[in-house]
């Protein structure tokens, strides 16, 4: 994988610049020593750069850029980017740069045929989902039109059935409406008490308490609506779990250079064979769930380089840890 080295002085400027780049880029030394390094990137590149430059300082960095060569061809680089000092306590950034456009060909290529597997999985799905709410409604029409007496109790069996094609209907627009990818530092307390704050009341129905125990003010960089929602959805997940009184605790605490945050549930718990399915398109334990929950919520995580694990506590009931990165 071909790359090049960058010194960078602290207004932006390339003092430096290894010959492997000519190889790269396609233009001579010459003419890139003196650019400013916003003048190689797209404008959402440079506010991604803006955003992390004062950890650059003290932190090494790994940033993916979009870079346009002498051709005008886009090339997607991999930068590993350092604060240094010289000896007069000078700041410099040092940047070791990889060419990974063809890495990141064959990744889009493979999502591309992931993407058209899980289309055809989950139009089966949808079918069949919504096949048996309808067959229920025609079945209930049928007989109200045959006279039968109990049109309050059919009409509400299809209105619930109604609903729930609404919600599969409505969770599918979700997964295939395309992405944004508008992400800022986001104060993580701040979001997860806007959450708590909203199922408060559906935990209260229940006589479930909510307890947020917050070990540190962390920031991570995110698309607040996105993470929000994996939130919604795994608290309401522990709400729906819950059959008796009890308690939900969440906490949240850094981990190397990750932030983990818990979500305790005092519930039944997970059976292997429900743990192993739980996350696949349509699977669900609940009357009037989808399985689309799960699925959305680990498609959002993926996006923001995070992840989902879930485990069955030692006494009763389950953890979902969502883990992002750390700045």
């Amino acid at each position: 994988m071909a790359g090049f080295i960058t010194l960078w002085n602290q207004d932006g400027e390339a003092v430096f610049i290894s010959k492997t780049a000519e190889d790269i880029l396609g233009y001579p030394i010459s003419e890139m020593l003196g650019t400013n390094w916003s003048d190689w990137v797209s404008a959402a590149d440079i506010s991604h750069v803006k955003n992390n430059i004062d950890y650059i300082q003290t932190i090494k960095q790994t940033i993916h850029l979009n870079v346009r060569n002498a051709s005008g061809k886009n090339i997607w680089t991999e930068n590993q980017v350092a604060g240094i000092e010289d000896t007069n306590g000078k700041l410099y950034y040092i940047s070791a740069t990889k060419d990974i456009t063809d890495k990141k060909d064959a990744e889009e290529l493979m999502i591309r045929s992931e993407k058209m597997s899980v289309a055809g999985q989950l139009a089966a799905g949808v079918a069949h989902e919504i096949r048996n709410p309808l067959t229920s409604i025609k079945g209930f029409l049928q007989l109200l039109q045959a006279g039968v007496n109990r049109e309050d109790e059919y009409y509400k069996i299809m209105v619930d059935e109604i609903e729930k094609m609404e919600t599969i209907t409505s969770e599918l627009l979700f997964i295939s409406k395309p992405m944004t990818d508008h992400k800022d530092k986001e104060n993580l307390r701040e979001m997860i008490d806007d959450v708590v704050t909203l199922l408060i009341p559906q935990a209260r129905l229940k006589n479930i308490e909510v307890l947020y125990n917050q070990q540190s003010d962390q920031v991570v960089t995110c698309d607040r609506s996105q993470i929000k929602q994996v939130f919604i959805n795994l608290l309401k997940n522990a709400i729906e779990a819950m059959e008796e009184p009890g308690c939900i605790t969440v906490n949240n605490y850094p981990e190397n250079n990750q932030v983990y945050i818990d979500i305790l549930d005092e519930g039944p718990g997970i059976t292997d064979e429900v743990l192993n399915e739980m996350g696949e398109p349509f699977f669900t334990t609940k009357q009037n769930g989808t399985g689309l929950g799960l699925m959305i919520t680990r498609q959002i995580l993926e996006r923001h380089e995070g992840s989902l694990e879930i485990m069955r506590n030692e006494t009763h009931g389950s953890t979902f840890r969502v883990i992002l990165p750390n700045l």
